[in-house]
């Protein structure tokens, strides 16, 4: 219970934030899955509201668990950016990708993608934000953008 319910919500995460917190779970799921995994997040990453770093923290967990079971990727990279007005991640491997058909019909459905990522893409649109998949054959490329100066009732008792 514990470990299940560090991995949830890391205590470092609290304390350093989220690239803090994305680095030692990259660092973990590289030694137990054997993938490749860089990370590239700014140093200077400040601090955004404990609900946006805890969706960009599980949507992280939840791509890198598809990467595992599903893509047979030996790669994948994931880059954090930021400004004034939005923070973004991306995460793309190199894996065998999402058959087109799957694709659009959870673009244009919500459907058949399975929880995980359904329950990433209701997450982040609670926060006003975006979740978008592209995928060709050669790999998936998600991209998840939160805004950060938006005004969302409750946002912090999330």
């Amino acid at each position: 219970m514990r470990t299940l319910s560090y991995l949830l919500h890391p205590p470092m995460m609290e304390e350093a934030g989220l690239a803090s917190a994305a680095r030692w779970y990259v660092e973990g799921f590289g030694q137990r899955s054997g993938i490749a995994v860089t990370l590239e997040a700014p140093d200077d990453l400040e601090r955004l509201p404990d609900t946006i770093e805890i969706a960009l923290f599980r949507a992280l967990q939840e791509a890198l668990t598809n990467v595992h079971r599903h893509s047979h990727a030996s790669a994948v990279h994931i880059q954090i950016l930021h400004d004034a007005e939005q923070v973004i991640v991306e995460i793309k491997d190199n894996g065998c990708g999402i058959p087109q058909e799957r694709l659009c019909r959870f673009n244009e459905l919500g459907t058949g993608m399975g929880v995980g990522l359904s329950g990433m893409r209701e997450r982040i649109r609670e926060l006003c934000g975006e979740l978008k998949i592209e995928s060709n054959g050669c790999g998936t490329s998600l991209q998840i953008t939160i805004p950060i100066a938006v005004d969302v009732p409750g946002l912090e008792a999330i």
